[in-house]
């Protein structure tokens, strides 16, 4: 496979992943400020999804028709749905002979989708969860099309790397707002029943439920959402599918090359294996900033190797 198509397949699945975790967390964050008493602060969210300053993060902190249009429908917004879905799609479009005509079509309409001024109606005049609803809707749409389309050869391969790859990173991030709102604080807020936002961020409040006999403590949810190897959004779990598509390659592969990145992609998935936050050698911050950095060295890694990026 070229290397152009490899590289539009991973990306395209990446950004797509970055659009669905992003409205499902929307979508969660807006519900839970309606049981907010006094202003909800959205700055948490603005600091990881919004390429704006701190000062115009403060200006539209506490108001969520402005937040959440910033971070859905505006253009101006590196980071934001729309520019994720245009540039999927644009990637889509580069490759549609390596992609099923099901999934290009799919693509398509979520691009017009977000596009309609129904969607920009909704989120100004305070009725976003029709707008969430509905874009989260095709998102699953588009997985499920992906899922059940795709050939499982070498440009599925690259999709799914790219899209736990993602997933990892997004999970990451989603735990280190929810942190960032406790001030990292887990023992004052270890019973704190808001825990529960978190999980429905990343579809996993009724994997934990089961697993846990309905009982909510910080550090239950933090080590389903780093370690429960059968929970799809888990740290774990997307590190051990992002091994799984990558060994795939090696019969494809310059050898050298998948070493490199074969190395990357163990020291990181050891890491994760391996951590104990009873230890008090490592704090869950810097664990969780230091997966990152590898991680990113990982997509970097990527770039270099295989799509010639430097």
């Amino acid at each position: 496979m070229l290397s152009r198509v490899a590289e539009s397949i991973f990306w395209m699945a990446r950004y797509m992943e970055r659009t669905n975790r992003m409205l499902r967390m929307l979508h969660t964050k807006y519900i839970s400020s309606q049981d907010e008493v006094t202003d909800f602060s959205w700055n948490s969210v603005l600091q990881t999804y919004s390429d704006k300053g701190a000062e115009h993060n403060q200006l539209i902190e506490t108001n969520s028709p402005r937040v959440l249009a910033h971070l859905i429908i505006d253009k101006e917004n590196d980071f934001s749905v729309i520019n994720n879905i245009t540039r999927a799609r644009e990637n889509a479009r580069s490759v549609q002979d390596h992609i099923t005509k099901e999934v290009w079509l799919c693509l398509n309409e979520y691009y017009h989708l977000i596009r309609e001024k129904q969607i920009e109606d909704n989120l100004l005049s305070g009725d976003p969860i029709t707008s969430l609803d509905q874009l989260i809707r095709h998102g699953m749409l588009y997985n499920g099309t992906v899922d059940i389309t795709m050939a499982r050869e070498e440009s599925f391969n690259f999709l799914n790397i790219g899209r736990f790859l993602s997933r990892a990173i997004i999970s990451i991030d989603l735990l280190t707002i929810k942190l960032k709102e406790y001030n990292y604080d887990l023992a004052k807020h270890a019973d704190d029943p808001t825990w529960r936002f978190l999980l429905y961020s990343l579809s996993g409040y009724e994997l934990y439920l089961k697993r846990n006999k309905g009982r909510i403590d910080a550090n239950l949810v933090i080590q389903h959402v780093l370690y429960n190897p059968e929970f799809p959004h888990s740290l774990q779990y997307s590190l051990n599918r992002l091994t799984r598509y990558f060994d795939r390659l090696k019969t494809e592969s310059n050898f050298e090359n998948h070493s490199q990145l074969e190395f990357l992609i163990g020291r990181c998935s050891n890491n994760i294996k391996y951590s104990n936050f009873s230890n008090n050698s490592i704090t869950l911050k810097d664990f969780l900033k230091q997966t990152r950095k590898e991680l990113v060295e990982i997509s970097s890694s990527f770039n270099k190797i295989y799509f010639g990026i430097t």
